[in-house]
């Protein structure tokens, strides 16, 4: 199915190469860091060496290197590898983790020992280090089932495509035209049937997020207490590996400045409870991508609005549903459950039929990303093509791509010059 985003670095290289080409920073770097970091979620390559591999170059390149990994613990190391951790746990020693000033003061350093401060967030880290936070080690605070981490079920069955959720995206988000946090892919796929069918996708939050792992400033990170994966506007240099590290194609640049000013952004939509620039619309040179609507699950939209995003309130053919994936009663949870019961086979005649026949899936499932988003319907077969859908998004005051909405504009303005 063909999107204005790309697939990975291997299956469209040359696009991603154009794309890293727009920046100041080294492309080869980014392509390799991509497809490396997509290994990492599959298994296929450690994150030690993931992380070792390309220290030194980020350092070079980027005078810092602050990438999100997770270490193994020394007692489960490889011999080899016992005495790099060691080094590591040395260099934390002393340095207070909130502190940005006295993180990037070691960084730049240059060591390895020193760089793997920022490795994997600061309770990894310390872990690493023989130094256990309590907190398991597991993203959402703690052993599976624990703490909140925040999820999806999408009902593909239900969706009709009026795209209502992505104009509630973007106007909640400030967002400039062109630059849709949620999108709707209408597509016809010759295994089933004729019919349009549609695949709202979004950022997945993924627990094992490619495109943490390959910032070097760690802009892009995972919120410990609640698995969102988010972007420090303040941090982001806007290099564009996020962009080709993930499979989902979710990240967009911002080209220009955004279409509503700063000035007109309620602080609330902005400043996460750690203090961190993580929503809204991103300033210009930066990337954004969908949040979950952090500002509502840090309650700064109200307590009732706490569990809820801008998207599952737009839609009114009950397809998005939002909330803890940990806790059963949920509204994710609830609604794959409540479908499945529906869906329920007699096994009393047939014991080797599935427990249900509804068919759910989670979107490449197989990289190994962990996404936490769950799609109750048919997936899109590798042969299915997207369609125009039945609501244009111009008539919504939507368009697909932000770059080619400055470059239209900047166009109509030459042309109005030299007429």
């Amino acid at each position: 199915m063909s999107t204005d985003e790309s697939p990975p670095p291997g299956d469209d290289e040359e696009r991603y190469r154009r794309l890293l080409d727009e920046t100041e920073y080294d492309t080869e770097l980014g392509l390799e860091m991509g497809r490396d970091a997509q290994r990492v979620s599959a298994g296929e390559l450690s994150e030690l060496e993931f992380y070792r591999r390309y220290h030194d170059r980020i350092v070079e390149e980027f005078d810092i290197d602050d990438r999100e990994i997770d270490l193994p613990d020394p007692d489960e190391a490889d011999p080899d590898d016992v005495g790099f951790l060691d080094r590591i746990g040395s260099a934390l020693e002393g340095v207070d983790p909130e502190s940005d000033e006295s993180r990037r003061s070691v960084m730049k350093k240059g060591t390895a020992a020193a760089g793997a401060l920022a490795v994997g967030g600061w309770g990894t880290a310390q872990n690493a280090a023989g130094q256990d936070d309590g907190s398991g080690g597991a993203a959402g605070g703690g052993g599976e089932g624990e703490g909140t981490r925040w999820g999806m079920t999408i009902n593909l069955n239900n969706c009709d495509g009026c795209l209502a959720c992505m104009v509630a995206c973007n106007q909640e988000h400030n967002l400039s035209r062109g630059a849709n946090w949620m999108y709707v892919f209408a597509f016809e796929d010759e295994g089933q049937g004729d019919e349009t069918n549609f695949l709202p996708r979004t950022c997945q939050h993924c627990t094992d997020s490619p495109c943490t792992k390959v910032c070097p400033v760690g802009a892009r990170h995972t919120r410990e207490e609640d698995g969102l994966v988010l972007t420090d506007y303040d941090i982001c240099i806007g290099c564009r590996y996020c962009e080709v590290s993930c499979p989902y194609g979710v990240n967009y640049f911002q080209w220009g400045e955004p279409d509503v000013p700063e000035s007109e952004v309620d602080d609330d939509h902005q400043i996460d409870d750690r203090g961190r620039w993580v929503g809204s619309r991103p300033p210009e040179g930066v990337m954004g991508k969908c949040t979950f609507c952090v500002d509502r699950q840090d309650g700064q939209m109200g307590e009732e609005k706490i569990g809820t995003t801008a998207c599952e309130e737009a839609c009114t053919m009950d397809a998005v549903h939002f909330g803890d994936l940990n806790d059963p009663e949920s509204a994710p949870n609830q609604h794959l459950s409540q479908y499945r019961d529906g869906q329920e086979n007699d096994r009393s005649e047939f014991p080797n039929r599935k427990e249900h026949t509804v068919s759910t899936f989670k979107l490449m499932e197989e990289r190994g990303t962990e996404p936490n988003v769950t799609f109750v319907g048919n997936e899109p077969s590798p042969h299915a093509e997207q369609v125009e859908g039945p609501v244009a998004y111009e008539d919504m005051g939507l368009t697909d791509n932000r770059k080619e909405v400055l470059d239209e504009g900047a166009a109509a303005t030459q042309g109005g010059e030299s007429a």
